[in-house]
């Protein structure tokens, strides 16, 4: 029997960033990886993405796809049991897979105090208190990261700069200008992948070439531009672990605050859905000028969405590097992943799998989703 030949269909991925939340797009890599149906060329990436872009991408570089599926399992074991070693208190840190480095021994319990703040975790509630009035140059004045040392051992960045199967786009903040900093394959280091997820309530700025930058999660949720410009493929997956919809009203600290964070990391990402649905009106009804055309082309948007998913898991959670809820985020990625693949496969090169409009720009709201 001849086997038949399998034709791989292009896509650019772009990847958010979301603390412990970032295993779902652990679980969605994973399973693109296996369908073995999809050509990933490009990927733009944010804070948790971009340790999910880079690690994978060091992984297929040692051992093709199946060396990319173990590194970023690899990759998820060792920022649990690094996170066991400390206590994540900060209910600001949405972005990054540890939210501070406190000792356990740091606790409530420890100090004897016996209070309960409320929410699901009286440490974390504490140290957050601390954490809006003291930096991180104060309580963690030598700069501790156990990503940093993760990093170290997993890629070979001068091997990832010189690689040519996936392009990476990886954004950081510059705290001067309020600026995006879009760090590519070719010049890509480790500070440069620390510093996308350096969220300035938990870690201390990111020097790099004389500029300190934060996490890109402020400027780019992950950015987009780049996969329309820089790459040759039309379809674009946004892989989405912030809720861009919440039907329910926020009423405690922790909540309200995780909410303020999700609108802010969305909010520069649907700026950029605003352009792109504005280009494709234009395209569409031949409104641009001879001079333009070649300038611009449409794009073809699917996303992979979390938004259910999401509502099972609080906003403790995206500070949890414990491995039974990584893992359980992870199978809920593959599950999600592979239902999209299913249902969006033959829409791949031929047209968009979502409506901008309805879906992101103009959602509408009635009885049914209003917040209570």
């Amino acid at each position: 029997m001849v086997s038949k030949k399998i034709t791989l269909k292009k896509i650019n991925l772009a990847l958010q960033g979301g603390g412990s939340h970032g295993a779902f797009t652990w679980g969605v890599l994973d399973a693109l990886l296996e369908d073995g149906r999809f050509d990933i060329e490009g990927i733009s990436a944010t804070s948790a993405g971009s340790m999910n872009a880079v690690v994978m991408a060091a992984g297929y570089i040692k051992g093709g796809v199946e060396g990319a599926r173990t590194y970023l399992k690899q990759f998820w074991r060792e920022v649990s049991d690094a996170g066991s070693v400390f206590c994540p208190v900060s209910n600001l840190a949405v972005d990054n897979p540890f939210s501070s480095f406190i000792p356990k021994w740091m606790t409530p319990d420890w100090l004897g105090m016996g209070i309960n703040l409320g929410g699901e975790n009286p440490a974390m509630q504490m140290m957050t208190a601390l954490a809006q009035n003291i930096s991180p140059y104060q309580f963690n004045p030598l700069n501790l990261n156990p990503l940093r040392d993760i990093l170290d051992e997993m890629v070979d960045f001068d091997a990832l700069r010189r690689n040519k199967d996936f392009k990476l786009f990886i954004t950081a903040t510059n705290v001067r200008t309020g600026g995006s900093r879009i760090f590519t394959s070719s010049e890509l280091t480790r500070d440069m992948v620390l510093a996308s997820a350096a969220l300035p309530n938990v870690f201390q700025a990111v020097e790099i070439d004389g500029e300190a930058y934060w996490d890109g999660g402020y400027v780019g949720n992950p950015s987009l531009w780049p996969l329309f410009y820089e790459t040759d493929g039309i379809d674009l997956v946004i892989v989405h672990v912030n809720s861009i919809v919440q039907n329910t009203l926020p009423k405690d600290a922790m909540n309200i605050e995780d909410r303020v964070n999700e609108i802010t990391f969305n909010s520069a990402m649907l700026k950029e859905m605003r352009a792109i649905g504005f280009v494709q009106k234009l395209l569409q009804r031949d409104m641009l000028k001879p001079e333009y055309r070649n300038k611009y082309r449409d794009v073809l948007m699917h996303a992979i969405r979390a938004d259910s998913v999401m509502r099972d898991f609080s906003m403790a959670t995206k500070l949890d590097t414990s491995w039974p809820l990584l893992t359980r985020l992870f199978d809920a990625g593959r599950k999600t992943a592979k239902s999209w693949a299913d249902e969006n496969f033959d829409k791949i090169g031929k047209m968009s799998s979502i409506d901008l409009e309805k879906d992101y720009l103009n959602i509408a709201v009635d009885e049914k989703s209003k917040v209570k």
